[in-house]
């Protein structure tokens, strides 16, 4: 954990990892708490039946039968268990047992369709799959294709034709004795959101909660503070849920709040975090957006205490709105499914610097690098890297090992992001290395673009890519979904275009405006910038 010091400097230089040589997620994220005090682990509200607190004592005997329960069906250590449930106590416990039970949790988004649980689940070779009534049926029409899975239970299974998850935790003994797994044992496999590519099975160790903390710490303004409470509308199939919020708090000691919603509905969220005093929170640029459009927020009655971003660029506007609504800055952070959390923003430790991602997280060595590896100078654009050995970066892609190794120039993990660093050690994202627009001379990064135009009052989302031009190679164009009401017309794609011009420069402005309906999205919020130039070079091969 971080000790805070009086500037970011001395409190770099303060910080060194101490990884031991055993270390096990379950133990260190639940029994270690589990002092018999009965101290809130876990706040659940499911939105049908109430709201119901689970203590460390409680989770653990659960997470314990849990574990013997997958043991006492030929479950064992280094085994894959697939977890296909939503925001839930059964989902903490699933995770919590698995590690302890020495085996590989699969975390898996219940919003996946048959094909894309197949592809995880085949390529993992899960044995064991834990899901409830509502995601079974997607299950049942890949089972065919799943030969290394041998049991799934079911939540709710009675009558479903498979082990039901209540029946076969009655059985089970609430004593287990965890595996005494070593910090570098696998512990996980999270497959990367599909932003470009076929996704990839990120394998990580144990020691992976240890390399999460001062991430979480820092744009948390310091977490764990007294009357803390962390809640995230993300997943926790995916890291961002899973070991931005949930893991680590629970190592700390802190509650979490479960929420089943159906759909993000920011009016709602607004009224989960007064209602349960939430003190810290994880909200994804897309969730921040949304919630802008609620009218007069603070007639809800929150208290936050700090708030943390990441997986897009919030802007200027977003980054005002966020303080005068809350109270203090969002801070936003930095990384990846495969080395996550490197860089972060804190306003009580740092000034931020309006437009980037903040600087290196204390612990990791983070630099703007060359494809092949060679560290660049301040202010020169390059590869976003962070250098191994790191607690917090992957073990290997599972079962990949060239696309392990291409993911290397030498020690440096190559984050695919391109950016600059300047001389200060603050980060500035320019965009996925193939999201860049090549436009005559110049190579363009959409960041600055959709900055831009999402300032514009009409415009709620918007994406920018490169399309296909014979004399430029590339043109910028603007995916543009309208705030509601609001008239799509050519006079209004022109005025977002003048808008661009006038505050950027002339040869980042979009030469083509589209008005959408929706964006293509990854399960993460991400918008898919890909399928975007993917249906544009369609349209200019079809004409």
């Amino acid at each position: 954990m971080l000790e805070r010091r009086a500037t970011y400097r001395e409190t770099v230089d303060a910080f060194a990892w101490r990884v031991p040589e055993r270390f096990n997620i379950g133990v260190a994220a639940c029994d270690r708490h589990a002092d018999g005090s009965g101290k809130p682990a876990l706040i659940y509200e499911d939105g049908e039946n109430g709201i119901a607190t689970i203590s460390f004592d409680e989770l653990k005997r659960a997470s314990n039968k849990l574990a013997n329960m997958l043991r006492g069906h030929g479950i064992g250590p280094g085994e894959r268990v697939g977890i296909l449930l939503p925001q839930r106590p059964e989902t903490a416990m699933a995770h919590l047992a698995v590690y302890k039970l020495g085996g590989i949790a699969l975390p898996l988004f219940i919003q996946f369709g048959p094909e894309a649980l197949e592809h995880r689940l085949q390529h993992s070779g899960a044995a064991a799959l834990i899901t409830d009534g509502e995601n079974i049926g997607k299950v049942e029409e890949i089972r065919d294709a799943l030969p290394d899975l041998r049991r799934i239970f079911v939540i709710d299974g009675a009558g479903t034709g498979h082990l039901d998850f209540a029946t076969e935790m009655a059985k089970a003994s609430d004593t287990f004795a965890p595996v005494d797994t070593r910090a570098d044992d696998p512990a996980l496999i999270i497959y990367t959101s599909g932003t470009t590519g076929k996704p990839k099975g990120a394998l990580h160790a144990h020691r992976v909660l240890l390399g999460h903390l001062p991430g979480v710490q820092v744009p948390q303004s310091f977490f764990p503070q007294a009357g803390d409470l962390f809640w995230t509308p993300a997943d926790w199939a995916w890291i961002g849920g899973l070991l931005d919020v949930l893991l680590p708090s629970l190592c700390c000691g802190v509650p979490v709040l479960a929420s089943r919603a159906r759909k993000f509905d920011p009016e709602a969220a607004f009224a989960l975090m007064a209602r349960h005093k939430v003190r810290n929170a994880f909200l994804p640029p897309t969730a921040l957006k949304l919630m802008r459009q609620v009218r007069d927020p603070r007639r809800f009655g929150y208290a936050m205490r700090s708030i943390g971003s990441g997986g897009e660029t919030l802007g200027a506007d977003m980054l005002d709105w966020s303080a005068e609504t809350f109270g203090f800055a969002v801070n936003e952070f930095y990384g990846q499914t495969e080395a996550n959390l490197l860089v972060a923003n804190c306003e009580s430790l740092f000034p931020i610097r309006r437009g980037s991602m903040g600087r290196a997280v204390p612990g990791h060595r983070v630099a703007v690098v060359s494809a092949e590896g060679e560290p660049l100078p301040p202010g020169e654009a390059g590869l976003i890297a962070v250098a191994r050995p790191d607690p917090v970066m992957m073990l290997e892609y599972w079962r990949q090992p060239e696309a392990t190794a291409a993911k290397f120039a030498g020690d440096w993990l190559l984050t695919g992001d391109t950016g600059t660093c300047d001389e200060d050690g603050y980060f500035w994202f320019q965009g996925r290395d193939d999201d860049i627009i090549s436009s005559g001379s110049y190579r363009i990064g959409p960041g600055d673009i959709e900055d831009c135009i999402i300032r514009h009052p009409a415009v709620l989302m918007v994406a920018v890519v490169g399309v296909p031009d014979p004399v430029r190679t590339e043109v910028v164009k603007a995916f543009v979904l309208p705030k509601p009401g609001v008239m799509p017309t050519e006079e209004l794609a022109a005025e977002i275009q003048a808008f661009v011009r006038e505050r950027l420069a002339a040869y980042q402005y979009p030469r083509e405006v589209e008005f959408v309906t929706e964006l293509p999205m990854t399960a993460t919020g991400k918008i898919r910038r890909k399928d975007l130039r993917d249906m544009e070079a369609v349209r200019k091969r079809e004409g």
